[in-house]
């Protein structure tokens, strides 16, 4: 049973309470539906609904133009197929995220390749493993188990404190070391983790205006450098994964060991990994763009140009 809001957190006012437990219980009726049917009939459903709702919405033309800005070189006939695709991708991670013991608890629906597991092994003294938006990246965690290593992951909250909660609840199984909510004590504390050999996981391809800008489909975008950084200061490997969906809810987990500069200039090491994971993640999603998530502000760089050199600390110092 899902627990009650976290009681540390500030209280509602009552109206706000109402609301939000309003949209908790309607958030509840509608999983019970989506756990009530088989996985991918739920997962085909949701995808189907996700394609004929999502387009009218104010998100679909701003995908169109991201999809339009990374690859010109496409007709607007396959910008379209692309978007509808990650429409239809997304409504099915929504169907199996509700879904989510089930997924992972058959075997049958990940494969993990031999060498995604032998890169992965490298993080058995500590490592930071960094993924994308891709598939359902929900699962991508699996590939880390499998491989024997006990990953903390990193996760934005929602403003509602019992749908919050019962999110929580639901992917906290997923991460042996813990699940920690986005924010300047889990950077901290993501920091130590590593120092103590062990292992972290953080989802790095979205928009972070705190951030630096890197070369990304051919444009400056925004990127966070906090996975960089923590490998140049633990000297621990950083290890991408992508999770790729094969046909309905079946997957494949990829791993690539993603060079870590150590030239002993702290900021233009962080910038050179940067630049060096997002060539990774583009080589990815030009793979399979249908599914990526492309409703995100990724290019839009106006104010990030004042903090680009200002996320790090002192340069020239490593510590152990």
């Amino acid at each position: 049973m899902t627990r009650d809001a976290d009681p540390s957190a500030p209280p509602l006012s009552p109206l706000r309470d109402g609301l939000a437990r309003a949209q908790y219980a309607a958030a509840r009726a509608a999983a019970g539906i989506v756990r009530a049917m088989p996985l991918d009939m739920a997962s085909a459903t949701m995808g189907a609904a996700w394609r004929t709702i999502a387009p009218w919405t104010h998100r679909h033309p701003r995908a169109l133009g991201h999809v339009a800005l990374a690859m010109p070189e496409l007709d607007e006939a396959e910008r379209r197929r692309i978007v509808m695709g990650m429409w239809d991708n997304l409504g099915r991670v929504t169907a199996e995220t509700l879904q989510i013991d089930r997924l992972i608890a058959d075997p049958s629906r990940i494969e993990l390749p031999p060498r995604t597991i032998e890169i992965l092994e490298q993080a058995r003294q500590g490592g930071v493993l960094v993924s994308l938006h891709t598939g359902n990246w929900e699962v991508v965690v699996r590939a880390a188990t499998a491989a024997g290593l006990i990953a903390t992951g990193i996760y934005r909250a929602v403003d509602n404190p019992y749908v919050e909660r019962w999110l929580y609840d639901m992917r906290r199984p997923l991460y042996p070391g813990g699940l920690i909510p986005k924010g300047d004590p889990a950077a901290r504390l993501l920091i130590a983790r590593a120092k103590r050999r062990e292992t972290i996981a953080v989802m790095a391809d979205l928009r972070d205006s705190r951030g630096i800008l890197v070369p990304f489909f051919g444009h400056m975008a925004y990127a966070n450098p906090f996975p960089a950084m923590v490998a140049l200061m633990t000297r621990k490997p950083l290890i991408a994964g992508r999770v790729m969906r094969l046909d309905g809810a079946r997957f494949r987990i990829d791993a690539e060991e993603i060079a870590v500069t150590r030239t002993g200039e702290r900021i233009g090491d962080v910038l050179a990994t940067t630049i060096a994971l997002h060539e990774r993640f583009e080589t990815w999603i030009r793979e399979r763009p249908e599914q990526w998530m492309w409703i995100h502000r990724k290019w839009e760089v106006a104010q990030a140009k004042r903090r680009a050199a200002r996320f790090i600390g002192p340069p020239n110092r490593e510590e152990d």
